[in-house]
């Protein structure tokens, strides 16, 4: 049976939106409570699903191989999310923007060590986290994924060759780039369970998780619901075509609805 990808960020306790990864309305929208992701946690455990890891011997011999990623490098994959995986006995892949390392709110070096000698996936998402990497040279591309890499070898003492791709830009440029680099496993956002290889990096999609999301959405997503995940696909197919079209505006527009949002629900609170 396809994995399903699923792609978190932070996991924090309610409110405290700002304590892990980057901070702002934008952001906040990606970052879920603990409480929630308790919850998610239960109820793939009572699917009978399982969390797998890309590349491991065991992939493939779940009957329902869940792939759980967090991505940016916030703290909270340390403080909160490995130990509430564990509890189930499973680890998950955690992508780290490495030119934040040590900064507030996000992984440490000693962190990082930890969370690959517990078992996790330590992988690169990428050094800078550009805003809109599919936007960027060649050369570019190709100094992110060197020293995002680089770095993260220096810290786990072994060959880094998983990463996940920033902000949902993804091109055909940035799997090249990427596999150049070394990287085998390559996750992006567009939710599809299909997967394919550009130059011998394997690119997997993922199904984004909210802050807003029902119990009955993640229950259709890790279910199978078609008309779940059409939805999904379409929606997230509307915003490429968006972005391609819209570029720098399009980003201006999302930031002002996201702090509206925000502003909304702190007049409400």
């Amino acid at each position: 049976m396809d994995a399903i990808g699923i792609m978190y960020h932070d996991i924090v306790s309610d409110g405290r939106w700002n304590s892990s990864g980057f901070p702002g309305a934008g952001a906040d929208v990606y970052k879920l409570s603990s409480n929630r992701f308790g919850r998610h946690l239960e109820m793939l455990s009572e699917h009978n699903s399982r969390a797998v890891l890309a590349g491991s011997d065991d992939e493939w011999g779940a009957a329902n191989p869940v792939y759980i990623t967090f991505d940016d490098g916030g703290q909270s994959g340390y403080t909160v999310a490995a130990d509430m995986l564990e509890k189930y006995g499973w680890r998950g892949h955690f992508f780290v923007a490495t030119n934040f390392i040590g900064n507030a709110g996000f992984l440490t070096a000693t962190q990082i060590r930890e969370l690959h000698e517990r078992g996790h996936v330590v992988a690169s998402h990428s050094h800078t986290h550009p805003t809109r990497m599919s936007y960027c040279r060649r050369d570019q591309l190709l100094t992110e994924w060197e020293i995002s890499v680089a770095k993260l070898q220096d810290i786990i003492g072994c060959p880094v060759t998983a990463a996940s791709v920033p902000g949902g830009f993804f091109s055909k440029a940035v799997g090249e780039t990427a596999a150049e680099c070394g990287i085998r496993i390559l996750f992006n956002s567009e939710p599809v369970l299909s997967q394919y290889h550009i130059d011998g990096c394997r690119i997997i999609g993922r199904f984004t998780v909210q802050q807003n999301i029902s119990e009955r959405e993640f229950d259709a997503l890790i279910r199978g619901i078609y008309s779940y995940r059409l939805r999904e696909y379409l929606r997230w197919n509307s915003k490429k075509a968006a972005k391609r079209l819209g570029g720098s505006l399009y980003l201006d527009v999302q930031k002002r609805i996201f702090a509206m949002r925000q502003q909304g629900q702190n007049e409400n609170s």
